[in-house]
């Protein structure tokens, strides 16, 4: 029998649940692109991520997912053969080295593990290793979605200045900006970049970045630019050069209505709810766990992400039980990837996303976890409501 006639909920780490004024604000004629209302809003939008990225530096729109905005960051600032440390801490920083390999960069990896943040004291060890200066840049992501790992950016740059390195220190904040405090200029990151279809609530098609002073004085001298993604050019005197060509109109009403819709809210109040529904989910978590089946991904308490929570399965049908969360709840669940493929579950709480789908969700998890007879401790859903009843 089942129960999924209703409301389904999308409650995977990406792309996640878009409003519905977000999505009205797409359905509506396509307008000029040299004068009128799209100038306007691309004013608005490119201010705006100046707000989310917390920034006075320069900013982006590239009608691109996430991984365009990688190699939008690495083309505009470093030259061919430059090295660059990749911060090892789940699948994403590594994909992301992965990218400046192909662009002709010199990939060195900081190696780290699945289940705990980027340790600032081994950046710091490796960074005054390199007395001649050859790391040109330093790459790390703030969430890690295939681990859930969570890493201290500013801790991070207390490490690079300790060890007075110049390299160009760059966040991939694509699974955490709009869910958590990001700092730009406080924390001194020199390039951060995000996407549109996790904490912006967004459909997938526009990637962000974000750069600084320093950034911008390593552009003079790049020579991986690109026509599409140069800096130089998106910042000529006609609209069209914001975007290389026709603007992605209806993506850019949709943008502007999601970043109103978290302005309205109150960015403070959004990381506060994002902070709720992440620990209500690791109250849950932690019970379900008292069995020995299962586990968090992630050892260290303080690094698990507000974003996201990887939950490592030893025992039963992982497969099963997210089949049975969709075609039996109408729940859809995330699987694990990378090097945890199929060994667990994601459970997204990220965007768009309130306590009544949250709670829905881990009831969803906890019916199946009891259906398919996978070890686990009882009483998961009422820790999480415990705590949201102390909390709010």
């Amino acid at each position: 029998m089942s129960l999924r006639n209703g409301k389904e909920f999308l409650m995977i780490p990406g792309p996640t649940n878009v409003p519905d004024e977000v999505l009205r604000a797409m359905h509506r004629p396509a307008v000029d692109i040299y004068e009128g209302p799209l100038l306007e809003t691309t004013d608005f939008c490119i201010g705006s991520l100046r707000r989310l990225f917390r920034t006075e530096g320069k900013t982006y729109i590239y009608a691109a997912n996430g991984h365009g905005a990688w190699d939008a960051a690495l083309c505009n600032t470093l030259k061919r053969g430059d090295r660059i440390l990749v911060l090892e801490s789940g699948r994403f920083a590594l994909g992301w080295g992965e990218a400046g390999g192909i662009a002709g960069l010199n990939v060195e990896v900081l190696p780290g593990q699945w289940d705990k943040g980027v340790d600032p004291a081994r950046l710091e060890a490796r960074l005054k290793q390199d007395t001649a200066h050859e790391i040109a840049a330093i790459l790390v992501v703030q969430v890690d979605t295939a681990s859930g790992v969570w890493n201290d950016i500013a801790a991070l740059r207390k490490a690079i200045d300790a060890a007075g390195h110049p390299a160009l220190y760059m966040v991939d904040t694509i699974a955490s900006l709009g869910c958590m405090p990001f700092e730009m200029d406080a924390w001194g990151v020199d390039v951060a970049l995000t996407g549109s279809q996790k904490g912006l609530m967004c459909p997938p098609g526009l990637s962000f970045v974000a750069a600084g002073p320093k950034a911008d004085k390593a552009h003079e001298t790049a020579d991986l630019r690109t026509n599409y993604t140069d800096w130089t050019f998106r910042q000529g005197p006609e609209h069209y050069q914001k975007y290389c060509g026709t603007p992605p109109e209806h993506l850019l009403f949709a943008f502007r209505r999601a970043l109103e819709l978290l302005f309205e809210e109150g960015l403070e109040k959004v990381w506060h709810r994002h902070a709720l529904l992440a620990e209500a989910t690791r109250r849950a978590v932690a019970e379900w766990s008292r069995d020995g089946a299962i586990h968090f991904s992630i050892s260290e308490p303080h690094a698990r992400s507000n974003s996201v929570s990887v939950v490592r399965i030893d025992q039963g049908d992982v497969a099963a039980l997210r089949s049975f969360t969709k075609e039996v709840c109408g729940v859809t669940i995330g699987g694990t990837i990378g090097e945890l493929s199929g060994k667990g579950i994601r459970i997204a709480h990220m965007g768009h996303v309130n306590a009544v789908m949250l709670l829905g969700t881990l009831a969803a998890i906890e019916l199946g976890l009891t259906k398919l007879h996978i070890p686990h401790g009882r009483g998961g859903v009422q820790a999480a409501m415990d705590y949201l009843a102390e909390a709010v």
